[in-house]
């Protein structure tokens, strides 16, 4: 890979097959990248992407980017191959392709880069048969109030670290080598806390870690080449701080259906304790009906999905950015985001105001989108 030029490579000049077989570039870019032993390392070659199940990083940017050209599928595969060069060593604390800063590069602190495509990403000929069926914007929800400038695009990289300089320094070299091939239509960055913006335990439901490759890892059964690729429904949520902060104590956990001091059901001591819907105290649900746990609650055993949560704050913004992989999000998220649209409390002081859905490409052997790509 080492001498592939970069223009080669968003220009197309070399042949499909010719970017994946060649023994003697694989051998020089698996040597100049390979994994380091450092614990602040993440891998970046596997059957999965890094920054999907990996226990989440501090501070996260998701990066939307439009192709200039959707039918030219041979920039897209440029385009994957060049990330991959840049993803395999910064991950590792090594410089980039033509780092200008390589001295950012040295404590990577968890770095992952993580690339998925939209249904732009389809539009050629050649990829058009391989889109996934589901892969599409999600029904209309009563509650949503999207705007465009938060909305679907045909490639999306999430980049995360533990250390906020090494994000920044990875986030250039996804966008910069780019730019003439693409346009970049926004950044959403967050961090992680463990809680969200309104003081809540987040992300507590999460599927064993036995059943990920039932409910978030794709089997390849519909398009053999996503294997070990999942999905991403990514949503953006404002949250309205100034009223949600005039709500007492009490009305602010009847609304969750959660205590706020570490978490609980109503109906429990621990985070993690079974809610019981069905417990009354007076005749009345310790647990509202209308409260985000309840109609949150699977109703089926499809009804699981991974959930990340980062949270924004840019004045007088602030809210979530919230992340959900799935084998499938019709069967698996929509139900569920279909029942909060109905009739879900936190609805008075939450208003979803982007979405997008990714097929999340498999971890690389080589390259990202090699299967794809074959």
């Amino acid at each position: 890979m080492s001498r592939v030029s970069r223009r080669t490579l968003l220009t197309g000049g070399v042949g499909l097959a010719g970017l994946g077989v060649g023994a003697a570039a694989v051998g020089a870019g698996r040597e100049m990248s390979a994994p380091q032993p450092e614990a602040s390392t993440l891998p970046f070659y596997g059957r999965h992407q890094s920054g999907i199940v990996t226990p989440m990083q501090t501070h996260a940017s998701y990066i939307g980017i439009d192709l200039l050209d959707k039918a030219d599928h041979q920039a897209l595969h440029g385009i994957l191959r060049m990330w991959s060069q840049d993803a395999a060593n910064l991950t590792q604390g090594k410089p980039g392709f033509s780092d200008t800063e390589p001295e950012l590069a040295t404590s990577p602190a968890r770095l992952s880069m993580t690339v998925g495509l939209g249904p732009g990403a389809f539009t050629s000929a050649a990829l058009a048969a391989r889109r996934p069926s589901w892969l599409a914007p999600l029904p209309a929800f009563a509650i949503d109030r999207l705007q465009e400038q938060w909305g679907q695009t045909d490639l999306v990289v999430l980049v995360a670290s533990d250390d906020p300089m090494s994000l920044a320094h990875a986030v250039r070299a996804v966008i910069a080598p780019v730019r003439r091939r693409t346009r970049l239509r926004w950044v959403q960055q967050g961090f992680h806390h463990g809680r969200n913006l309104f003081g809540q335990v987040d992300g507590t439901v999460q599927p064993a870690d036995d059943r990920h490759d039932d409910l978030v890892w794709n089997d390849g059964a519909e398009q053999k080449w996503l294997a070990g690729g999942t999905s991403l429904v990514l949503r953006r949520i404002a949250m309205n701080m100034d009223t949600w902060e005039a709500l007492d104590r009490r009305g602010r956990e009847l609304s969750t259906g959660r205590t706020l001091d570490n978490g609980a059901p109503l109906t429990g001591v621990d985070e993690h304790d079974e809610p019981v819907f069905t417990a009354t105290r007076g005749g009345v649900p310790v647990i509202p009906e209308s409260s985000h746990i309840a109609r949150a609650h699977q109703r089926s055993d499809r009804e699981q999905f991974l959930r990340r949560p980062y949270s924004y704050d840019s004045p007088p913004d602030s809210g979530l950015i919230f992340a959900t992989y799935q084998r499938d999000p019709l069967v698996q998220y929509v139900p569920v985001q279909q029942r909060l649209s109905d009739h879900d409390a936190l609805n008075e002081w939450t208003t979803p105001i982007g979405s997008a859905v990714y097929a999340m490409l498999p971890g690389p052997k080589e390259y990202l989108g090699e299967t794809l790509f074959a």
